[in-house]
């Protein structure tokens, strides 16, 4: 387990409101891995990865996630547009930070279970400012987790649309990002497909 460094200031959002639609309409947050579903395994990384304040982002079969799940300790806001794609949800996350006096969102996928808590844990550390933009690599290719400065959620929810989410922010301030090599200790598989179904794991 990864040490917990105590830093409020970092909160984990964890966006967990798709619905699965190339997986029959199974939403992405109950796919079972190890026996328990995949919000749960996130919630868990954000946690271990050192993020002492979580905000769970919901929108498919939301009273479901919830009644299944353990989201206790977390703050939970329901996308209602979350078909729309992942930039609502995004935007829904952040301004759930408002007046919370946290400085950066670090941001997480429910769908990459391969991504854990090393993963969290290195973007994090990566935090220094409200100003602070980082993201995790996977050998020179950036992916998620993402950290965004308070300073960037204007801009980046003024570009969360449809499914960009953070993209196109971190485009135009790319000479600002930090890129945090995670490689060597996480996967970014998506899964979208149910071919992708064979990187969950059994009980």
């Amino acid at each position: 387990m990864v040490p917990v460094r105590m830093n409020p200031l970092v909160t984990g959002v964890l966006l967990a409101a798709g619905g699965g639609r190339r997986l029959g309409g199974r939403p992405k947050a109950l796919l079972m891995h190890r026996g328990r579903p995949l919000v749960e395994h996130a919630i868990r990384s954000l946690r271990d990865g050192g993020c002492d304040r979580i905000v769970v982002v919901l929108g498919a079969a939301a009273d479901e996630v919830r009644s299944r799940s353990s989201l206790a300790g977390c703050a939970v806001t329901v996308n209602p547009e979350w078909q729309q794609g992942m930039g609502g949800s995004l935007r829904a996350g952040l301004a759930a930070l408002a007046g919370t006096g946290t400085e950066a969102a670090l941001v997480l996928l429910v769908d990459q279970p391969g991504v854990g808590a090393e993963a969290v844990s290195r973007v994090r550390a990566a935090h220094t400012s409200r100003a602070s933009l980082a993201a995790a690599s996977y050998d020179g290719t950036r992916g998620h987790p993402v950290l965004l400065g308070a300073d960037h959620w204007a801009g980046v929810s003024a570009g969360a649309t449809g499914d960009q989410g953070a993209r196109p922010h971190l485009w135009e301030h790319r000479a600002a990002l930090t890129l945090v090599e995670c490689a060597d200790v996480a996967e970014a598989y998506d899964i979208d497909t149910p071919e992708d179904l064979r990187h969950l794991a059994g009980p």
